[in-house]
């Protein structure tokens, strides 16, 4: 049985620190970015001073939320002795290190995160992704995206952590457990942190309440993200389940019903687009011109360059899978990527 969930407000959005269960609080930043809405920060109470699991983005909106909801709790963001964060995006990282440079705070996060933490400063921001969108056929969004990038953020001196957080390692608090499941699939070191003697998982993007999280979004992502975000849904899917502490959404009272629901949904866009092959799409940019994205069931013309970026690329992340799967067979030409139906 997962542990009794305190109240939540209806807008998860909501500004304060709301207690999940006794000794953890969640506190959302808001976020620039239209649609994204906000990023939950964790405060856990810990005698040897609050670990905050995550840490929002680094401008000035958030800075004050953060403030203003530390002290709702009687502290300041000098007393946080340590921030784990689940993954190297910068809605969950970039304020960790301007804390870190303020107040010394030590930082840590996955070590599968370190290729594109490197990346940072030395590569423009969609570099990968541009490539990627090349390959899917779709020249005019990656010339689209290119003219948006503008580089990586390089108003950080150092994106290094203090040390990083290991695949099966147990983060020994004063007061309970954390232990660390690489998760990758949303970015390559993605990880998240459960606790199982109290029922949590401190879910960061792997599981989310009501949407399906991009795969491979980072600037060095792996060979196949789709095929490693759906073994990651299942590595935690069997373990016992647990209240879901996720980065954006509220807090619900089960982790399987959530993993249930992404794998069915998974499963649903692999048999469409193998469907849209099947109907002469050779393409992940023809395939995803076939399909409707969002709830709303848009066409994918309609969307903003950054949204259509992302569902071509998933669709492109799940005709690999299919391809894996020997459903497609795949092949290259002038560096595009086209799709059949297996023979």
């Amino acid at each position: 049985m997962t542990p009794p969930l305190s109240e939540q407000p209806p807008d998860w959005t909501e500004p304060g620190a709301h207690p999940v269960v006794p000794g953890v609080h969640r506190i959302p930043l808001p976020v620039p970015v239209p649609g994204l809405h906000a990023v939950n920060v964790y405060v856990i109470d810990d005698p040897s001073g609050p670990v905050v699991v995550d840490s929002g983005w680094a401008f000035p909106d958030a800075r004050a939320a953060l403030d203003s909801a530390l002290g709702l709790l009687g502290l300041t963001a000098g007393d946080v002795s340590q921030f784990l964060v689940t993954h190297a995006h910068i809605d969950h990282y970039s304020q960790a290190l301007k804390l870190r440079e303020a107040f010394g705070t030590r930082v840590r996060i996955g070590r599968g995160e370190e290729p594109s933490i490197k990346a940072f400063n030395v590569a423009d921001r969609s570099r990968r992704q541009i490539e990627l969108l090349r390959r899917c056929g779709a020249p005019d969004l990656a010339a689209e995206i290119a003219a948006l990038d503008r580089g990586g953020d390089r108003s950080i001196a150092d994106p290094l952590p203090d040390a990083w957080l290991d695949d099966g390692e147990r983060v020994a608090l004063t007061a309970r457990d954390l232990d660390v499941l690489a998760t990758p699939g949303h970015t390559r070191g993605h990880v998240v942190l459960r606790d199982a003697a109290a029922g949590l998982l401190f879910a960061g993007d792997h599981v989310l309440p009501h949407i399906s999280p991009s795969i491979g979004l980072e600037p060095e992502p792996e060979a196949s993200p789709l095929r490693s975000y759906l073994d990651s849904l299942r590595l935690v899917r069997d373990l016992p389940d647990t209240l879901l502490l996720p980065a954006h959404g509220g807090v619900t009272g089960s982790v399987h019903t959530r993993v249930d629901e992404l794998l069915a949904h998974h499963e649903a866009r692999l048999d469409a687009a193998a469907a849209q092959v099947r109907a002469g799409n050779t393409t992940a940019l023809e395939v995803a011109r076939a399909m409707p994205w969002t709830r709303r069931r848009r066409a994918l013309d309609d969307l903003d360059p950054f949204s259509r970026m992302l569902a071509v690329l998933e669709i492109g992340a799940h005709l690999d899978v299919l391809t894996e799967q020997r459903i497609l067979d795949a092949s290259e030409s002038a560096g595009v990527r086209t799709y059949a139906v297996r023979a």
